[in-house]
């Protein structure tokens, strides 16, 4: 069992901040999850790569509902998760670390629900706040602490893909209000809203925006930042693991389905 999961995005593949690293599965209704256990700081931490040890699945491939489920089976209550992302912004550059607190979705074809009628009803959530503010107070906290750029609070703006934006898209997204564009936060952090655990996303910026950007993008570009954060992320994951208040009772994220009598697997 473990409190804690990591969900690691474009570049982290490795779980290497852990010891004592072994890997399981667990089966769900949604179909196998493998993904690997390891300790930090006295914690029992799971990792879970979002495009698999290779990147070998596609934003709109991902197995959002199998993973989140496999999570919450293995009693975990907090979820840091990272992302890749171009900005829109442009107090939010390259090599910048952004703590994400609104999204706009605009993927096309993924279920965003444990609820599609049936034997488990039918679910309308509130995600006035889908990103969890205790969790993002303390990834701030321990940003600043090790002097990376961190920004708490920009809007996410998340695609089909796996291709990228057209810099119209771009330009529409911006009026909108979106500060940063990917394509795997959502149904992601929904799902875990749902199933009433504390999530926040790390997006680190790896390139300006279609449009913005003065030269053409390419995975290769997105692969380079993350390398040259890669330290950072690590630094800043393990310090808030080891720091983190698992106290739940400091917002709202494990009552979201009260109403209801709670998210039952």
């Amino acid at each position: 069992m473990a409190e804690i999961a990591i969900i690691g995005g474009t570049g982290v593949y490795d779980p290497d901040i852990l010891a004592n690293v072994h890997e399981e599965q667990i089966e769900t209704p949604y179909g196998m999850v493998s993904f690997k256990m390891g300790t930090y700081a006295d914690r029992e931490v799971a990792f879970i790569p979002r495009h698999g040890s290779h990147h070998s699945i596609p934003p709109h491939k991902i197995n959002y509902r199998a993973n989140i489920w496999a999570i919450k089976k293995i009693g975990v209550k907090k979820i840091i998760a990272t992302t890749a992302v171009g900005s829109l912004n442009p107090e939010m550059k390259p090599g910048d670390f952004v703590l994400t607190d609104q999204f706009l979705d605009f993927t096309k074809n993924r279920i965003s629900t444990f609820y599609e009628g049936g034997e488990r009803g039918v679910v309308h959530l509130d995600v006035t706040e889908p990103y969890c503010p205790v969790l993002r107070a303390d990834l701030e906290r321990e940003g600043k602490s090790l002097g990376i750029c961190i920004h708490n609070g920009g809007t996410y703006v998340c695609t089909e893909g796996p291709r990228f934006e057209t810099p119209a898209e771009i330009k529409m997204f911006h009026i909108l209000g979106g500060d940063l564009v990917g394509m795997t936060n959502v149904p992601e952090v929904v799902l875990a809203h749902e199933a009433e655990m504390c999530y926040a996303t790390i997006s680190m910026v790896t390139n300006f925006a279609a449009g913005i950007s003065p030269t053409k993008l390419t995975h290769r570009e997105v692969l380079d930042t993350m390398a040259q954060s890669s330290e950072n992320i690590k630094k800043l994951i393990m310090n808030t693991i080891a720091h983190m208040d698992m106290d739940t009772g400091k917002c709202d994220c494990e009552h979201m389905l009260a109403e209801l009598g709670g998210f039952t697997l």
